[in-house]
């Protein structure tokens, strides 16, 4: 597979997939890490690369909550003014930690943009989707350089 791929196309695609799979479009970059470390790719750029995009989409679900919150709350979802400010107060309580499982799929990506529509500080949001999107990449190098 890597056979493909050069440092110079591997390291690019892999950016772009993580970053793609941080936002709502149903994808995933894992197979890809794997493959570039089980090959030979250096792990650490792998890692670095794949959780700089992937923290990067995350950004961009972040920035839709915060600039589009309001039309998808009101006009598509349809929660009351209740429902939301009991949301809030409770995801500004609980739901900020939540972020270090941003990688996790499919809750991943709705926990972000939760993040955003919350308004919570970028800092921490910056902080808890960075360490927990690095984690599991370097779990996932670090597996499959045990594995090969």
């Amino acid at each position: 597979m890597t056979e493909f791929f050069s440092p110079e196309t591997g390291y690019p695609a892999l950016f772009f997939l993580s970053f793609l799979a941080a936002t709502v479009l149903p994808l995933g970059s894992e197979w890809l890490l794997i493959a570039m470390v089980a090959g030979s790719f250096e792990p650490t750029t792998s890692v670095i690369v794949a959780t700089a995009g992937n923290t990067l989409g995350a950004c961009t679900t972040y920035a839709i909550g915060i600039w589009g919150g309001a039309y998808l709350i009101n006009r598509i979802l349809r929660i009351d003014e209740k429902s939301q400010q009991k949301a809030q107060s409770f995801y500004s309580k609980w739901g900020q930690w939540s972020l270090l499982l941003s990688w996790v799929p499919i809750i991943g990506d709705p926990l972000c943009l939760v993040g955003g529509i919350a308004r919570m500080r970028f800092s921490l949001f910056l902080l808890l989707v960075l360490t927990g999107k690095f984690v599991r990449y370097a779990a996932l190098a670090w597996l499959t350089m045990q594995a090969t």
